[in-house]
């Protein structure tokens, strides 16, 4: 039903129900006959609902945990017997992948980006992710340490400094000649462009949308919540949202298994440093993974708001500390003048940069293939992770203060972090102090960097240290989304279920590290991509179906109708009495008020707020007092007996004040 159908319903509804204005006094009293809502309160009035405040049961989804389970175990036990035909899966994913879908990933990154920051600052960016007048559940610092070390962490040390060394030594075609200052300043900028506001972006659509839906509409943290306006209930309650769930954890699985591989690679070569061996073997490898585990099992049965908490404050500790040494004992300097110079090449080079395509020739497709098309693909696959785990962490924030943080804060603080770090490589790689190089091999640029340092014995020790709570907490973190997702939406997912899914992730992460060597890993960033492919689609249709909501939240209906009532007044007061009038709210004619062009009744507007009990069953409610018809008591999750006379009697489905009670 389009809008204006929505008014003509309205209209028609209005002159049956209320009889016409009488002659005279226009603020005379007259009768009115409330339409029939939920639990008689209007659309615009509900304060929102949260997720704990639904009544649903909560409990493991055996289909979810079966097939999700045996497909990821299944892989194992693939990679132990036969890696070989892994790697060659993978390569072949990876290939027809950049072949023919590389435009979809660079236009989805484009089009999350701009349709986030035009979301922020619209109107629908002062709707709250919660009810109405809730406060965070984290503070600032907590919530940023979070943001920084589940959704970076790993990247920052691997990357930092070897990825604008790289595009120092072999710029992107058609850009700048190696080892310029040109070169110098368009690393920076192109390390920016892949790990800044694009990668963020993708993340707060997800999480945004998630926290949304759960906070705000009171469904579950699931990545299927977000479509049930759009998919309808049934079918996301179904087989289509287990589909969508089970897709989730097996991305979420491989995606942050190559980030767990990737910390085991670099703190394997911090041993092999620190103990003088001459090279990792795969036995030294294995027993990394057995020693982080153990951590990350002793975090998971902390619970999210000590373990994860406590080792994300510890971390970003460590690592802004990190950064603020190798800034003093660096050249520091260099990195005051270049930091700058480096954010500024990126805004001002931004547009070229999103610009570039296959279009540009082969050079730039396969530049494309190895770094962008890559990276859009890869935070599109660790988006339904970072995305709900946000979500989670976000309660009571408003969408604004969301987007924004989470797109500029984190982007910020990499900015700086990469900047000391890749700028730091590339001073000590132009001095000739790490030596000669043909390619640059990321796991072992911090380690040669730090040698030419003081405290040059210490560093190590320090980086693997960081390594590991990077490990420990992504593993925990996407743990308890998988929990999540595998529990119905439960908050709370059982420790057994969430110890299980961080082993798997272990499982694939050392099947893909035993393999051979670093190029095994890409074999399994190779097979990550592929997986992303449907959450490109995903990610469009999410921008859809969050913003068709957003037009029905209780808070756009009162600015709505404000904007219309307020401009109608502002035209009759003038017309009628000048510069001498003020506003009041009476009772218009059917049809002529602020929400003329709303069908409030519609179940658009109405259906999302009728509770239910566990059944799915609508039950009675008042909004005032937070009272269930049935006598259903939140804090204890049982139903008392009630007398009916407490609860205002039209506050059931009907609005019928007979309506039965459950005792």
């Amino acid at each position: 039903m389009n809008e204006d159908e929505h008014a003509t319903r309205r209209r028609d509804r209005d002159r049956a129900q209320r009889p016409d204005r009488p002659s005279g006094n226009p603020l005379a009293s007259i009768d009115y006959s409330r339409p029939k809502y939920p639990h008689d309160i209007h659309p615009a009035l509900v304060p929102g609902i949260a997720i704990d405040e639904q009544r649903r049961r909560y409990g493991v989804d055996k289909i979810i945990l079966g097939v999700a389970g045996v497909l990821t175990v299944a892989f194992v036990i693939w990679g132990i017997v036969n890696p070989a035909s892994v790697g060659e899966v993978a390569d072949a994913a990876y290939a027809w992948t950049m072949t023919h879908l590389g435009w979809l990933f660079n236009a989805v990154a484009s089009v999350v980006l701009v349709a986030m920051l035009i979301l922020a600052l619209s109107r629908y960016g002062k709707i709250p992710l919660g009810k109405d007048g809730e406060k965070p559940e984290f503070s600032t610092f907590s919530w940023v340490a979070m943001l920084f070390a589940a959704g970076l962490g790993i990247g920052v040390m691997f990357w930092g400094p070897s990825e604008p060394l790289t595009y120092f030594i072999t710029p992107p075609p058609l850009t700048n000649d190696p080892e310029t200052v040109e070169a110098l300043h368009q690393a920076l900028a192109q390390t920016y462009y892949h790990w800044g506001f694009h990668a963020w972006a993708m993340y707060a659509l997800v999480g945004g949308a998630v926290a949304y839906a759960a906070y705000r509409r009171g469904r579950t943290l699931l990545m299927s919540s977000i479509f049930e306006r759009l998919f309808g209930k049934r079918l996301t309650d179904g087989w289509a949202g287990q589909l969508v769930d089970i897709f989730a954890i097996i991305a979420t699985l491989f995606g942050t298994a190559a980030a767990l591989g990737i910390a085991v690679l670099q703190i394997g070569e911090g041993v092999v440093i620190v103990s003088g061996a001459s090279e990792l073997t795969n036995t030294v490898m294995v027993l990394i993974i057995a020693v982080l585990s153990i951590g990350f099992v002793i975090s998971a049965v902390s619970g999210v708001s000590r373990g994860i908490r406590y080792l994300s404050n510890t971390n970003i500790v460590l690592t802004i500390g990190f950064a603020a040494l190798l800034f003093i004992l660096g050249p520091t300097l260099f990195l005051l003048n270049m930091l700058p110079s480096a954010v500024m090449e990126y805004v001002g080079s931004l547009f070229e940069m999103m610009a570039r395509s296959a279009s540009w020739g082969q050079e730039t497709l396969d530049f494309q293939s190895a770094w962008t098309v890559y990276y859009w693909a890869w935070w599109i696959s660790w988006s339904p992770f970072v995305g709900v785990f946000i979500a989670r962490i976000s309660r009571g924030r408003t969408i604004r203060q969301f987007i924004l943080g989470v797109i500029l804060i984190p982007s910020a603080l990499l900015f700086v972090a990469y900047g000391v770090m890749g700028g730091t490589a590339i001073s000590m790689y132009r001095d000739g102090k790490l030596g000669e190089m043909d390619t640059v091999q990321p796991a072992q640029v911090l380690f040669s960097m730090v040698e030419n340092l003081p405290l040059a014995g210490v560093f190590p020790v320090l980086i693997m240290a960081i390594l590991a709570i990077f490990f420990i907490t992504a593993a925990d973190s996407a743990s308890v989304v998988m929990g999540i997702f595998t529990t119905r939406g439960g908050q709370d997912p059982p420790k057994l279920v969430v110890v299980f899914w961080g082993l798997v992730m272990g499982g694939i992460a050392l099947v893909m590290l035993l393999l051979g060597d670093e190029t095994a890993l890409e074999g399994l960033q190779s097979l990550v991509i592929i997986t992303a492919v449907p959450f490109a689609f995903v990610m469009l249709l999410i921008i859809v179906a969050w913003v068709r909501e957003l037009r029905t939240d209780p808070l756009a209906l009162r600015q709505q109708y404000a904007e219309v009532a307020v401009s109608n007044a502002v035209v009759d007061g003038v017309d009628r009495y000048d510069d001498d009038f003020s506003l009041q709210v009476i009772r218009t004619e059917p049809g002529e008020g602020a929400g003329a062009e709303v069908d409030s009744t519609h179940e658009d507007y109405t259906e999302w707020y009728q509770r239910t009990d566990e059944e799915g069953d609508p039950v009675g409610f008042d909004f005032a007092t937070g009272q269930w018809a049935d006598g259903w008591n939140p804090e204890t999750g049982e139903v008392e007996t009630v007398d009916p006379d407490a609860v205002n009697g039209s506050s059931s489905p009907e609005g019928d004040p007979e309506a039965p009670t459950k005792n």
